[in-house]
């Protein structure tokens, strides 16, 4: 019999998943984890000759009736010397009740908007009400689209940009400043950047701590994008253990993200302090306790979340009549 594939470009991914869409995905997933609808294998994790790089493969649904959907990429840090994007990734797409495979899309634009889209998620989840002050430690791609997504869901009144490269830095608070009417500015320092912000994010893939405990205003909500692997950290151990922890997903963290990793090892966090995202948005869980409590949230990626992404695209595609239909020949 003859299947046809729906084939989904990085342009027509970027006109579907836009950052409503994104939102409401990464809601859902998260909501799918603290319900445990959710199945979610382990992810795997392929090292390559370069140093740090990494190939990956997560494979997950939202509900044991959702569509299957598996996402193969890379992370390549060395990329971004040559002006190329240090993530790139495929997804495909399985009938939820056939198993024949309904589409491939661009993972890449995916990636992006729902990392930062869960971002969102999470800190209107954990931050004070009446966080104004932003800070965003990294320019590179995961740097402009938090920027962008988190314009969305807060009126802030001062964005705060750092980045190593002085001349990216500049450019990027002039663009970003630009295109969203925040007070966007660059910083000489992580430090600078970061002083008395309510909303730290960190979009790096550092391999050392990028800010401290003493740099941190009381309240702060510090959000850790780069802490993939054990190697990377992008706080230490101050900011772990003075905080109330929160992950995407606590076996995951446990196993992949470095702060997590060095904490448990260390043994100044324990495996049952971890809180589930999921958790806290259907309140098995409280996320914030207190006013001036440090919240640290890290995030190191999971499969449910292009699970749900790619599920939307998907079903806006064909209402759409976005894509390119492809015959695949089967028995």
């Amino acid at each position: 019999m003859t299947a046809d594939v729906m084939v989904l470009s990085a342009a027509d991914v970027a006109a579907l998943f836009d950052p409503e869409t994104a939102v409401e995905s990464q809601r859902a997933a998260f909501e799918a984890l603290g319900k445990g609808t959710a199945v979610q294998p382990d992810k795997l994790m392929l090292p390559a000759a370069d140093d740090g790089a990494v190939a990956f493969c997560y494979a997950a649904r939202l509900s044991t009736a959702d569509p299957a959907v598996s996402k193969f990429g890379s992370v390549t840090p060395a990329n971004a010397a040559a002006g190329l994007p240090t993530i790139a990734a495929l997804v495909v797409v399985l009938d939820a009740v056939t198993g024949q495979p309904a589409a491939v899309m661009d993972g890449t634009v995916i990636t992006t908007r729902r990392t930062a889209a869960a971002s969102a998620v999470a800190i209107d989840a954990l931050a004070r009400a009446d966080a104004a002050e932003l800070a965003v430690v990294g320019c590179g791609v995961q740097g402009h689209e938090h920027v962008r997504m988190l314009a969305r869901i807060r009126p802030f009144r001062a964005v705060r940009l750092w980045g190593r490269s002085e001349r990216r830095r500049t450019a990027a608070a002039r663009d970003l400043a630009a295109e969203t009417g925040l007070p966007v500015r660059a910083s000489a320092t992580a430090r600078e950047a970061v002083a008395g912000a309510d909303i730290v994010v960190l979009c790096t893939l550092s391999t050392e701590p990028l800010v401290e405990r003493g740099w941190l205003a009381p309240g702060a909500t510090v959000v850790s994008l780069g802490s993939i692997a054990p190697g990377r950290c992008e706080v230490g151990p101050d900011v772990v253990a003075a905080a109330r922890v929160v992950v995407d997903d606590p076996a995951t963290a446990a196993a992949h993200a470095g702060p997590i990793v060095a904490g448990l090892h260390a043994g100044t966090l324990l495996r049952d302090q971890l809180v589930g995202l999921g958790d806290v948005l259907v309140g098995t869980t409280p996320g914030r306790t207190a006013p001036d409590e440090l919240v640290f949230y890290n995030s190191t990626g999971l499969g449910v979340q292009d699970a749900a992404a790619a599920a939307a695209v998907l079903e806006r595609a064909r209402r759409a009549g976005l894509g390119h239909r492809l015959p695949l020949t089967g028995s």
